[in-house]
């Protein structure tokens, strides 16, 4: 799970984010703990901590006195949200400018796109499909 280069207290809130986006943490449920999480990834409770806060700065997690940190109502499409806006800077924005550099129009893209995602479609694994 560690990377190198990157800081380890963004590498637990993306985690947690992971957990949010794919249902294993829901909404209103309980976060793991800073206590919890430092010990399972092995590292300093302020690293841990400063994680949570992270999210918590950005309303995706929030704290109940006494009890812990909890998942926030929303969460989902605040992470969501988040990296689809990241998604984008990233990858449609170089995207665009090459396509602009190339001629391509937007119609030219989308039709790529489709090509592209037919491809994948194509040669992914039908385990678990019904042939019919």
């Amino acid at each position: 799970m560690i990377e190198e280069g990157k800081p380890l207290f963004l590498q637990i809130a993306e985690q947690i984010e992971d957990s949010i986006i794919d249902g294993s943490l829901a909404e209103e449920t309980q976060a793991p703990s800073t206590n919890e999480l430092a010990g399972f990834y092995r590292i300093n409770p302020a690293t841990a901590a400063k994680g949570v806060a992270l999210l918590t700065d950005k309303g995706v997690l929030y704290k109940r006195r006494g009890i812990g940190m909890f998942v926030a109502a929303g969460a989902r499409d605040i992470v969501r949200g988040e990296r689809r806006s990241a998604f984008a800077d990233r990858y449609i924005d170089p995207l665009l400018a090459e396509a602009r550099t190339l001629g391509l129009s937007a119609a030219d893209l989308a039709d790529l796109l489709a090509e592209r995602a037919a491809q994948t479609d194509a040669a992914a694994p039908t385990e678990g499909k019904n042939p019919a």
